[in-house]
């Protein structure tokens, strides 16, 4: 639709997609140690912002943690980045209530969520490509039933 709204010239590229590649960022995970998106290169993942206080975001962690289950063993990462607002003291409680079973990254500055499209809004999702490549992101909760085959196909990607 687009491209017939937009006139013959980008009819060319009507099979072309724009390719945003995750920034090189780092961050601090709940336990104190550092990490990097780079070290995540050759993954799926999907990338969670969500706050303590956000019912969507509660709501969802349980099938968050399914999907994480279901396709963890071949590789698939999930980083839940809490957001700047919310306290360190909440995020640990929660993440250590809920046995989070992934890793959960305080954005205390907000770098991560600046860096990541400047996210606001939670939940916000992005999935990522094994090149490092971003390929959905979508704000609210997420149906992972949905997301599933999409996952299935980035893992078989080389």
């Amino acid at each position: 639709a687009l491209a017939a709204a937009a006139g013959p010239a980008s009819l060319m590229l009507a099979g072309c997609q724009r390719v945003e590649q995750a920034p090189a960022l780092s961050y601090t995970l709940l336990d104190g140690r550092r990490s990097d998106l780079a070290a995540l290169r050759g993954h799926v993942v999907l990338v969670n912002f969500w706050a303590t206080d956000c019912a969507p975001c509660v709501e969802e962690m349980p099938a968050m943690v399914a999907n994480w289950r279901r396709f963890s063993p071949q590789g698939f990462e999930t980083l839940a980045v809490s957001m700047s607002y919310d306290a360190p003291a909440l995020v640990a409680n929660f993440a250590q209530s809920r046995q989070l079973p992934f890793p959960v990254v305080i954005d205390n500055t907000g770098e991560i969520a600046r860096r990541l499209g400047n996210v606001e809004f939670t939940p916000t999702s992005l999935l990522i490509n094994k090149r490092g490549e971003i390929v959905k992101r979508w704000v609210g909760k997420t149906d992972f039933a949905a997301i599933a085959p999409l996952i299935a196909d980035l893992d078989r990607e080389s």
